[in-house]
């Protein structure tokens, strides 16, 4: 009996697979790639024919021992990686290092994985691509001559752990640029005018927003124009001067992309780019569903097509027909991302099976798999349906020749939205039926002053988007490139906005001045379009290596000259000597502002200007030292404020204690005179301790009132709870407590 190996990227496929194809197979994983270029150097051989120096990947050794042993029992190998470049060049990297050369090997790819798609990859086996394993080798060798060529000169100009990278920097522009944007900006002063109307004999209010005057638009941008208008229009008429229905139809959105997944899971569930391709992984490798074993619910993820096979497309409107009528059914599909390069590899993301509908297996979904689930689910059978239609209906108001305009919507037929929730479309308040040439009864108007506001900053959803409309990037990048420019510090996530560092923007400019190719978006979509063309067979790679290192390392070189030690520079000054603060990096790799008059002056506050507690601004003071007499001052540190004596060979420090003004309970019963003061724990924490200690180590967390427990003669203290304020005991045997008010 014939023996065949199937070899898969991911541990999660192998059991779904087996299950496919049967005893005659046995399906083993690679777990990703299996070998890579060497960390510690270039590891491309530049002077010759830039030759790639590929090094076993540390920790694949046993792993790969067992996929030997698993190739010699083999009378055939099928490759099964995923069914991109990536993908292509794993296989590629495994006929090399499993030394397949005598042996039976195929290629296969599919799309989804089930039962059929499965098989009929097994019966379209064909060799492996060799111009896609170009284009990602001649990617990976591009990505690897820019960062190992450009992060040293980073590191010694900057400072140790920076890193560039040829998208990842263009990315971190982007987001630099927007900043920019933000701070040039400069707010301009609008006003708003809505009038109130009722019709004759009606009750219901009309708001009409002002327009203009004798039909041509104006802003108004003053109070001095708003009152001029306001003048222009007391006690005059207002009268329906035009009433226009019409209809509008809105066509269905085409099913995900990767970008547009990133973009909608971003808008709608409040997922990270990262999270959203992890979760779609597990959705695509498979679940484990009672009686049907583990099943791959949706389609590939790395996609950039909107494409849909005859099959499924048949299956939706088959669905569609039987669950919401034939009237819902699509009478054209197969709409495309105008004016974009579309790989086309393989399908848009959508179900791989339609009657697995999301209520239908929520029980074997964690919560966030059944949320991606159903929005990949939705969307591709709202792909499938016919538009939604909407009334419009608009009125235009005149009075002394100004021109006021209402409007309202009415969904005559849901179409798609039936099961895609679009948040542009719904029903607007109905508008009371008006005439042409019918007099409306004045209410109010009501001005509102406003001003313009500057653009927002990207979040990972709106930054996908920019990438794809720049060209830069490919699917497969965009979650890796997010993530590691905010693992590098170069830009921090605030609510969902992206906003760069003081290092990220010091990177960005740097690399801006010496690197102008690198960072130019433009070249950067242009080696993109490359790309593609190596894996079309249109261009060859080291020609396009060539063309691109000869010019580059030139600029590498000029680079080296001309930049010099870089200082990141905060706009904020020191509080305590006036010397500009620096942007500096702790031992544990977090940065921090420093001044950059150390050692001098050793201030220190955190990146948003907030100054550590024990660093915090000195009180001046007429307090002496009780040691030498000197000056001291006032400095707070962990554990409260204290004393400094302000001579060098005293330096003599003394906490200063608030005092509560109650006897130690303690003390007082071993004839002492302590009180209870105001102190810090360690942790920051506010207790109450004996102004003694150490011969006294009475303690409390709770405020104390002065006041002897009437039950077992204890300490009585504050509590302030959420069932309520309250007067206890400090003792926790005793059970005695009054409400606060009562004690008040």
């Amino acid at each position: 009996m014939a023996r065949n190996l199937v070899i898969v990227e991911s541990p999660a496929k192998v059991k779904t697979i087996k299950k496919f194809l049967g005893p005659n197979y046995v399906v083993a994983a690679s777990n990703g790639h299996v070998r890579d270029l060497p960390k510690s150097q270039l590891g491309i051989d530049v002077e010759h024919g830039f030759e790639p120096k590929y090094i076993t990947i540390r920790g694949k050794g046993e792993l790969l021992a067992g996929l030997r042993r698993e190739v010699k029992k083999a009378d055939k190998i099928y490759l099964a990686t995923d069914p991109d470049r990536e993908g292509e060049a794993i296989s590629w990297h495994l006929y090399h290092t499993l030394k397949l050369d005598d042996k039976k090997v195929y290629r296969i790819t599919f799309n989804e994985i089930t039962k059929n798609a499965v098989k009929a990859s097994i019966k379209n086996a064909r060799e492996i691509d060799m111009d896609l394993v170009d284009a990602q080798q001649a990617r990976r060798m591009l990505d690897r001559m820019v960062g190992y060529r450009i992060s040293p000169l980073l590191w010694r100009k900057i400072k140790r752990g920076l890193s560039a990278g040829r998208v990842q920097s263009v990315a971190l522009r982007i987001i630099c640029d927007r900043e920019e944007e933000i701070n040039a900006f400069i707010p301009e002063e609008y006003w708003s005018l809505d009038a109130l109307l009722v019709p004759e004999g009606g009750k219901r209010t009309l708001t009409a927003r002002f327009y203009g005057k004798e039909k041509e638009k104006i802003t108004i941008q003053s109070r001095e124009q708003m009152d001029g208008i306001l003048a222009d229009l007391k006690e005059k008429t207002y009268q329906v001067s035009e009433v226009k229905n019409g209809e509008r139809t809105k066509k269905a959105p085409l099913p995900f992309t990767t970008s547009t997944l990133q973009q909608e899971a971003s808008k709608q569930l409040n997922f990270a780019t990262q999270k959203t391709m992890r979760i779609a992984q597990q959705l695509y490798e498979g679940i484990d569903i009672k009686g049907n074993g583990t099943v791959g619910v949706i389609t590939y993820l790395r996609t950039d097509s909107t494409r849909v096979s005859q099959e499924a497309e048949a299956s939706a409107r088959e669905y569609i027909a039987a669950q919401y009528g034939e009237a819902y059914v699509a009478q054209a599909t197969g709409g495309s991302l105008a004016g974009k390069k579309i790989q086309d590899a393989h399908e848009a993301i959508r179900p791989s099976y339609i009657e697995r509908t999301p209520e239908s297996i929520k029980k074997y979904l964690t919560q966030e798999q059944y949320k991606l689930y159903k929005l990949i689910w939705t969307r591709f059978m709202a792909s499938q349906m016919e538009a939604c239609k909407i009334n419009n209906i608009g009125v235009e108001i005149d009075a002394n020749d100004y021109t006021f305009r209402a409007g309202s919507s009415r969904i005559e037929f849901d179409g798609f939205l039936r099961v895609y929730n679009d948040e542009d479309e719904k029903n607007s308040p109905n508008m009371p039926e008006l005439k042409e040439g019918e007099e409306l009864i004045f209410k109010n108007l009501i001005s509102e002053q406003h001003f313009t506001q500057p653009p927002a900053r990207y979040s990972e959803a709106s930054l996908v988007k920019q990438l794809e409309e720049y060209g830069i990037g490919r699917p497969s990048t965009y979650a890796p490139i997010i993530t590691k420019i905010q693992q590098r510090g170069y830009v921090e996530k605030l609510d969902k906005s992206l906003k760069p560092t003081l290092l990220g923007r010091t990177v960005s400019k740097q690399l801006c001045e010496y690197f102008k190719d690198i960072m130019n978006y433009e070249f950067t979509a242009a080696m993109e379009l490359k790309l593609d063309e190596i894996a079309e067979n249109k261009a060859d790679s080291i020609k396009v290596l060539k063309e691109f290192y000869s010019p580059f390392e030139e600029t590498v070189e000029l680079a080296k000259t001309n930049m010099g030690r870089v200082v990141i520079q905060s706009d904020k000054v020191c509080p305590n000597c006036g010397r500009p603060m620096v942007v500096k990096t702790s031992r544990f790799n977090k940065q921090f502002l420093g001044c950059s008059g150390y050692p001098e002056c050793k201030t220190m506050m955190s990146l948003d200007g907030e100054l550590p507690t024990q660093q915090a601004k000195e009180e001046k003071t007429d307090y002496k030292c009780e040691k030498c007499g000197g000056e001291t001052v006032i400095k707070t540190g962990p554990y409260g404020k204290y004393y400094q004596c302000l001579n060098d060979k005293c330096k003599t420090r003394k906490a200063i204690v608030q005092s509560t003004g109650v006897k130690c309970p303690k003390c007082e019963k071993e004839g002492r005179d302590g009180e209870l003061v105001q102190r810090r724990s360690r942790y920051g924490k506010t207790f109450y301790g004996c102004s003694k200690y150490p011969d006294c180590d009475f303690a409390v967390w709770n405020e104390p009132t002065g006041e002897k427990c009437p039950d077992c003669g204890e300490l009585l203290v504050k509590k302030f709870l959420k069932s309520g304020n309250k007067i206890a005991c400090s003792s926790k045997t005793c059970k005695y407590s009054k409400p606060m008010e009562e004690a008040e």
